[in-house]
């Protein structure tokens, strides 16, 4: 969208935008696959611990997680772009969680401790990492990260494509 827009803006000038083939161009914007509007970094703290008769396994991990949302543009649909003369509506699909990951260089064991008659336990620190994602992605879902980041769609979509020469600019979602 980017690209086409700035291209649109600098050659058009102040001029009405023309676009010669609307399909056209919503596969253009599909191939432009994910629109990350919004990215939260939070900090979780998890303990593991493995408790048998005969020892205890025990991890305490700070784990930095990065979550982003935003708009999947490969759901775009043929009727999602509407265009007549200076005006635009653009219909979204809904913004969701694109990707929610662990910063391994900002991620860290803190403690962890094995039992006398225990052996070393190589999954535990698997078992905590699950743990912190699954824990920041209910953590971000509650904090609004999804009203955050159509609010941000449709700020910076709105204002690009003022920018490209459309006077009246309308962004919904589905």
């Amino acid at each position: 969208v980017g690209g086409w827009l700035m291209a649109r803006g600098l050659g058009a000038g102040a001029g009405t935008p023309s676009i010669s083939d609307t399909p056209t161009l919503v596969r253009q914007i599909q191939g432009l696959n994910q629109l990350v509007s919004v990215k939260y970094v939070l900090e979780k703290i998890v303990v593991v611990e493995d408790a048998k008769w005969y020892g205890d396994n025990r991890l305490l991990m700070v784990a930095h997680g990065v979550a982003k949302a935003g708009v999947d543009l490969s759901r775009l649909e043929k009727g999602d772009v509407r265009i007549s003369g200076k005006a635009i509506h653009l219909t979204l699909p809904r913004p969701q969680i694109l990707d929610v990951y662990l910063d391994d260089r900002r991620t860290q064991v803190v403690e962890r401790s094995t039992g006398a008659l225990r052996g070393f336990d190589k999954d535990l620190e698997q078992d905590a990492r699950r743990q912190a994602v699954d824990s920041i992605k209910l953590a971000v879902r509650d904090s609004g990260i999804l009203k955050d980041a159509e609010e941000r769609a449709r700020l910076h979509l709105t204002s690009l494509l003022m920018q490209s020469g459309f006077t009246e600019v309308e962004v919904s979602f589905r």
